[in-house]
């Protein structure tokens, strides 16, 4: 009995020393830390904001279309035949041209020797004649021994053998040359080109692109703000069921407490003869009704907190504790100024969205009306080809050729598409048009909704907290009559009843004005990132 009493007077004491060690695992969070933890670890929010990072990319793609396009080319072929610009008989002709003109030129010459060599001849027979019959001629030439030797020269002489040089090797390697020359060797082309294209006009679509663009970055921003209010609310709701349960969880220890008294007071009476056994039992009752109500708000504490750890990006079994969680009474939450209706239009995401998703099919309808309009470039070119015909047919990059112009496009029939892409686009904004009076008819029924929400919420705050006073009262009453011994067991614990009524009731209608506060917030379009 000693030993059991030591244990029991230093359990204190060891609760005490472990009260710190326990405390320090823990992780205290506000509201502000769970909104920053949830939007950090939101992968919803993540794609929301790659989606954002994307609209932006699309934005400066639409906005290059407005600058030149530079661009660098290069090709090879290979060809299995080469090109001749002659057939094969002129080539047969070029590549024999000296020969043939070396027999032509020969053939001359030997008639033009033949008729020399006659003439030659008749003129030595009148020479010799004319020697012979003048007897002083005659005596003086005839017998000379120089004259003989002249006689047997000019007989032996042959003017039928004339020659011309040899030219047939010099012009054959000429016209060989020319032959290929007139033969393009095109098995292996080499080309590179550098371009340039500046579009000057294309119907208004370069600008209305990047227009559309603009307004679909907005968009995606204007979704992102949709998901952002979305995950304060959520975050909003769990935290606030929270602070609900654990509130509601003390009152149940406090509950099971009294309870757990008036038993105690009612054995005493018992004891005392006063009152029956069965008062006993019945608070006893009563005080097992209290103990398994405070099991099951912790349970549901437990789950509540693990339901925030998942929205907040902690792991399940994380230790936490809310900063609002060990509060007396749930604060009371403020309601935001009323803003005019026009105002929560242009703040709510759903009504931007929609008025930006209008704006971007009308400009879509702009951009196929642009596609029915003609098309303005300049364009430059510098081109290198190898083989290439610059000086001759020269394998070689000995130089390139620039060009310069101006390209125009003017459509004119496809089978009426850009009409029916113009006539989509419009009816697309038409819709988009409709589906945002619907929202806005939508968000002003929402704000009224949730304004007058707030103030029953309040309303009914009020009430809880009178009837909280009176409860209260009426218990503090009770338990001074019951212990007075004027009233019995019966009215205490209706008294105690009444008392954890007005007590929930309290909770729940703070909770609950919390949450129409966040929900008004939201209706209002007065929960952004940046706000």
């Amino acid at each position: 009995m000693t030993d059991m009493k030591g244990i029991m007077m230093t359990m204190p004491a060891l609760v005490c020393l472990l009260m710190p060690l326990g405390a320090a695992a823990q992780q205290t969070l506000t509201l502000e830390d769970c909104h920053r933890m949830a939007v950090e670890n939101s992968k919803t929010l993540s794609q929301a904001r790659t989606q954002v990072e994307m609209a932006g990319y699309d934005r400066k793609i639409a906005l290059a279309n407005y600058f030149p396009n530079l661009s660098v080319s290069g090709t090879y072929q290979y060809n299995n035949r080469d090109l001749a610009l002659v057939s094969d008989a002129q080539s047969a002709a070029l590549t024999s041209m000296g020969s043939t003109a070396q027999a032509a030129l020969d053939g001359a010459f030997a008639a033009a020797g033949a008729q020399l060599g006659a003439a030659a001849q008749g003129a030595m027979t009148q020479l010799q004649t004319a020697i012979a019959t003048n007897p002083a001629l005659a005596a003086e030439y005839m017998g000379s021994p120089m004259w003989q030797t002249v006689l047997g020269m000019l007989q032996q002489l042959d003017l039928g053998g004339l020659a011309v040089p040899g030219i047939a090797d010099p012009i054959n390697a000429i016209g060989a040359q020319i032959d290929d020359a007139l033969h393009l060797d095109v098995h292996n082309i080499y080309a590179g080109v550098v371009s340039v294209q500046q579009p000057v006009f294309m119907g208004g679509k370069i600008v209305y692109s990047n227009q559309m663009a603009a307004l679909a970055e907005e968009l995606a921003r204007s979704r992102y703000d949709q998901e952002y209010a979305d995950i304060i609310v959520d975050v909003d709701q769990a935290y606030w069921q929270i602070v609900s349960i654990a509130a509601k969880n003390r009152l149940a220890e406090s509950y099971a407490s009294l309870l757990h008294q008036l038993e105690h007071d009612v054995r005493v009476s018992v004891d005392a003869g006063v009152m029956t056994e069965a008062d006993v039992l019945q608070v006893k009752v009563k005080a097992n009704e209290a103990d398994m109500l405070l099991t099951k708000s912790r349970n549901g504490l437990t789950l509540a907190k693990m339901l925030l750890c998942k929205r907040i990006g902690l792991p399940l079994e994380s230790e936490i504790v809310l900063a609002d969680e060990g509060a007396e009474m749930i604060p009371v939450a403020e309601k935001d100024p009323v803003k005019d209706i026009e105002s929560v239009y242009s703040d709510r995401p759903e009504t931007r969205s929609l008025s930006l998703a209008s704006g971007i099919y009308d400009k879509k309808a702009k951009i196929a009306r642009a596609d029915m309009l003609p098309k303005v470039a300049l364009t430059a070119n510098y081109l290198m080809t190898n083989p290439n015909a610059f000086h001759g047919i020269s394998h070689s990059w000995n130089g390139g050729m620039f060009n310069a112009g101006v390209m125009v496009s003017v459509p004119l029939f496809h089978g009426f598409e850009a009409t029916n892409k113009y006539r989509k686009a419009k009816a697309e904004a038409t819709l988009y048009d409709s589906q945002y009076d619907d929202a806005r008819e939508l968000i002003l029924f929402q704000v009224t909704q949730q304004d007058k929400l707030y103030d029953e919420a309040m309303e009914k705050l009020t009430m809880a907290s009178s009837n909280l006073d009176s409860a209260e009262e009426n218990l503090r009453s009770a338990t001074v009559g019951f212990e007075a011994g004027v009233i019995d067991a019966d009215t205490v614990l209706a008294a105690q009843t009444a008392w954890l009524q007005a007590h929930s009731e309290r909770i729940d209608a703070a909770t609950e004005l919390q949450m129409a506060a966040a929900n008004l917030r939201k209706a209002q379009g007065d929960i952004s990132e940046n706000k």
